[in-house]
């Protein structure tokens, strides 16, 4: 029974259940949640991180800062607080007219608050009427919206707003304007500005048209919308740059604007892929494109899946952003699907694994650095569980098999397995990160959680210890200490090893000094219990006559401690020569 009872590794399902479920609690640390659990594992292994750039790179909260007519005006606002000059004032005007009337979308709220400051008065726009809204379509990423503009007047106003190709298009400008307000939206999203074109036509009430290319639209100017970068975005970055993994941005916005943005936030920008050109590409060729590109630009939601997709076939672990009903299949499909909080919507919560609660960038390189270090923990448990049981199995069976006074029974055991071994096992799951976590390439996904290495390493640790606590063992017999001495001294041997063990398992690159001036509150929670229950078992009668101890005297228990420090000594030498092979 002690014999069977020391080999059963039943601590592996509870380390197993405890700190999945603690490490879901310290990644909601961050504001994020964990709606799959094996989503902590795999975060270790994501080698490509697809994200949005609206209010994930960026702080989502725009404002108006730069106004440009067709004659060639511009009108910086960023730094200014005096009013509108008048040649720019139907460029705002019409602006919010092409909004919702009551705004939710943070560009629509940057033109109403504008208006409300900057605008010295809005003549006849609070009697004006909405007839009919013109929706934002995939082929046309453009919005429109019909006023009545007087009761009994027959004529209506449509303002409209969208991307500037789009306006053009509903525009119908000669070439040389088109190139020239191509040439002015440029200059705009080249600081990083995301670029919206205005225009107007009039129309009678009475024959409005089916769609919004059905009216004569007059080009009114562009309006830049500055929408600041998170803090620590650049640092994020090269975070996952550091660890191995690349970023790469995907948006529906402009493709100047995508790539000024990626610029500011440090990501390596070559080609920008725009959602009209991934459209023309076959199966292979965005299967090529992916491995390069960082940046798409103009991208529809159903177009994310394709890219995910493309990159999965190269073999990439896939972790990606969505907030949309439209981006619940890419969510879905990728190995990660990270959800927004937020701005977020039900669809996409449920069918992603994790979930940002505030849609910051940078907690989810927090929660990847948290994912590794989960694993990183667990494998450190796992070695050490391992490695205990060696010792624990070679002295109940060493005296079954050379006839020498048995040292073990069940309940010694079921003390060391049942108390002992898990609550040192806590220590590991409070352990922080160690300092080159974000510095090794991603794991891979097909690597086993207990490599052979570590297998390797456990049975060193576990057949050294066996090794001293033997050595006391024979020692103690040849020198007639008494059987119930020696058994209680060998226990204490096997406890303070274990301890040690402790120790040497805490880091897998770092030495045991460097590991000691981490804090780690469970360590010295773990040594006063283990204190605690040593002397309880060494000094109290009763549990000596129930575990069958003798009185240890105090040279012999000075001797067991040097001893087991001359083990830790030992293995953290060996620890230096196995390291590259533990972490990677």
């Amino acid at each position: 029974i002690a014999l069977g009872m020391s080999m059963l590794p039943e601590e592996f399902p509870m380390v197993l259940t405890i700190f999945m479920a603690m490490g879901a609690w310290r990644i909601s640390q961050v504001r994020v949640l964990t709606r799959r659990a094996t989503a902590i594992e795999t975060l270790g292994s994501a080698t490509v991180l697809c994200t949005d750039k609206t209010g994930t790179l960026t702080k989502n909260q725009m404002a108006v800062a730069e106004l440009r007519t067709p004659g060639g005006d511009v009108l910086p606002l960023l730094n200014a607080s005096s009013l509108i000059p008048e040649a720019f004032r139907d460029l705002v005007e019409l602006g919010v007219l092409a909004s919702a009337e009551i705004p939710f979308d943070p560009m629509e709220k940057a033109f109403y608050e504008l208006a409300a400051e900057r605008l010295p008065r809005r003549s006849g726009v609070s009697d004006r009427q909405l007839v009919r809204s013109y929706g934002l379509r995939p082929e046309l990423l453009a919005m429109s919206n019909v006023w009545r503009t007087n009761a009994g007047d027959p004529g209506c106003l449509i303002a409209a707003k969208g991307s500037p190709e789009a306006i053009l298009k509903l525009c119908r400008l000669g070439a040389e304007r088109i190139v020239s307000i191509r040439k002015d939206a440029d200059a705009m999203a080249a600081e990083g500005l995301r670029v919206l074109g205005v225009a107007r036509a009039t129309h009678a009430e009475s024959g409005l048209a089916d769609e919004q290319t059905g009216f004569d639209f007059e080009f009114v100017g562009l309006v830049g919308l500055a929408d600041p970068l998170r803090p620590g975005v650049r640092d994020a970055v090269a975070s996952c740059r550091s660890a191995g993994i690349r970023v790469v941005m995907i948006t529906g916005d402009y493709p100047a604007t995508a790539k000024a943005i990626a610029r500011k936030a440090g990501l390596d920008v070559a080609d920008v892929v725009t959602g009209e050109e991934l459209r023309a590409l076959s199966a292979a060729d965005l299967s090529k494109a992916v491995k390069t590109t960082t940046v798409f630009a103009r991208i529809m939601p159903n177009q994310k899946l394709a890219i995910v997709n493309a990159l999965k076939a190269n073999g990439e672990v896939v972790a990606m952003t969505g907030d949309g009903v439209n981006d619940a299949p890419s969510l879905k499909a990728a190995d990660i699907g990270i959800a927004m909080g937020g701005r977020g919507t039900d669809v996409a919560r449920e069918a992603s694994s994790i979930v940002l609660l505030d849609d910051d960038f940078g907690s989810i390189v927090k929660t990847i650095r948290l994912g590794r270090r989960i694993y990183d923990n667990l494998r450190k448990a796992m070695s050490f569980i391992f490695a205990v049981h060696v010792p624990i199995a070679g002295l109940a069976l060493m005296p079954l098999l050379f006839g020498l006074p048995i040292l073990f029974g069940p309940i010694h055991i079921a003390l060391l397995e049942m108390v002992i071994d898990p609550v040192c096992s806590l220590v590991f799951e409070a352990e922080t990160e160690e300092e080159d976590i974000m510095e090794r390439p991603a794991r891979d996904p097909e690597e086993a959680l207990f490599t052979r290495p570590l297998v390797a390493w456990s049975l060193a640790q576990g057949l050294l210890t066996l090794a001293v606590a033997t050595a006391i063992f024979l020692l103690g017999l040849n020198l007639g200490i008494p059987e119930n001495e020696l058994r209680a001294l060998a226990f204490f041997a096997l406890v303070v090893s274990i301890l040690g063990l402790v120790l040497v398992n805490r880091a897998f690159s770092a030495s045991l000094t460097s590991a000691l001036s981490r804090p780690n509150r469970a360590l010295g929670a773990v040594i006063a219990v283990d204190a605690i229950v040593l002397g309880l078992v060494l000094l109290w009668p009763s549990a000596n006559l129930l575990l069958q101890f003798g009185p240890p005297r105090l040279r012999d228990l000075a001797a067991v401690l040097a001893a087991a420090i001359g083990l830790v000594v030992l293995l953290e030498f060996l620890k230096y020569r196995w390291a590259g092979r533990l972490s990677a």
